[in-house]
């Protein structure tokens, strides 16, 4: 029989793993828990959940496996909240895009209680809310498992068979390399984006309207939940500047190239760009 599962904070992500869950038989009871009582009432009765509680302790009561769906500075204190109302059997996990810090302070948080393990989905988009959750957001995509050293191996694997009961390709990986290869492969772009268009919006307003696919597809992220993303970025301070300088080096390099004609660099580094963007495994 598949364990219950708690989502906590269901938006694009946990509204995407409750209706997963449901379509793979990948849980058994399924419960959510929203913050703001109106969203609670919108989930009743949505066909991937059988339960909406009232508290994220009533919601962790029964379950096995508890995901933590919150953003990324609120995930700590909400398991810190439902602590009480684990067993030693609960196993808790989250889908925040930053782990070093979150690891160890919810790992710390339930000592004794439950067994936390964390995660993070490569699936996210610009929109957000549960109304834009998909049963086959985790097909083929990354999610990352991160385990600490004390981390429980059983509880690392159920969480591991539990993601790839999603279709999704698991990667067990320790929390600060995460974070640093996060810092570059999803935080960097999107600072990238927001500035670009940040940078744009200084210039005669028109501009965009005449814009191309060009400018759109490489801006669409920068649609992302602003709010979110600063918090995204406080929590990873530290590996994002570290990406930002690596990437100043590279534009810099481009702009020397430009500056002294030297187009044989500057093709050199586009073929390296296009040679890199090619070998992108395809998207599902």
């Amino acid at each position: 029989m598949p364990d219950s599962l708690a989502i906590l904070a269901p938006g694009l992500l946990g509204g995407s793993v409750a209706m997963a869950a449901r379509h793979y038989g990948a849980a058994g009871r399924i419960t959510v828990w929203a913050r703001r009582p109106e969203v609670r009432l919108k989930l009743r009765g949505q066909p991937w959940c059988d339960a909406v509680a009232d508290t994220p302790e009533e919601a962790v009561r029964e379950a096995k496996i508890v995901i933590v769906c919150a953003p990324v500075d609120q995930i700590v204190p909400l398991i810190r909240q439902l602590a009480p109302a684990l067993t030693p059997e609960s196993i808790v996990t989250d889908v925040g895009s930053v782990k070093a810090e979150i690891c160890r302070l919810a790992t710390a948080a339930l000592a004794g209680r439950a067994r936390f393990v964390g995660s993070h989905p490569m699936a996210g988009s610009e929109k957000t809310g549960w109304e834009n959750g998909r049963a086959d957001l985790f097909v083929r995509r990354t999610v990352f498992v991160t385990p600490l050293e004390e981390t429980d191996p059983a509880a690392a694997q159920r969480v591991t068979a539990f993601w790839a009961a999603l279709d999704a390709e698991v990667v067990t990986i320790a929390p600060d390399a995460h974070d640093e290869i996060v810092a570059h492969i999803s935080h960097l772009p999107q600072v990238l984006a927001s500035t670009l268009c940040a940078a744009l919006a200084q210039r005669e307003v028109r501009w965009r309207n005449y814009s191309g696919g060009g400018l759109r597809d490489t801006t669409r992220i920068a649609g992302g939940d602003p709010k979110l993303w600063k918090t995204i970025l406080e929590q990873n301070r530290d590996e994002v500047l570290r990406a930002l300088r690596f990437y100043q080096e590279e534009l810099h390099a481009m702009e020397r190239a430009l500056a002294n004609r030297d187009w044989s660099e500057v093709q050199a580094m586009l073929e390296r760009g296009k040679a890199y963007r090619d070998q992108f495994r395809p998207i599902p």
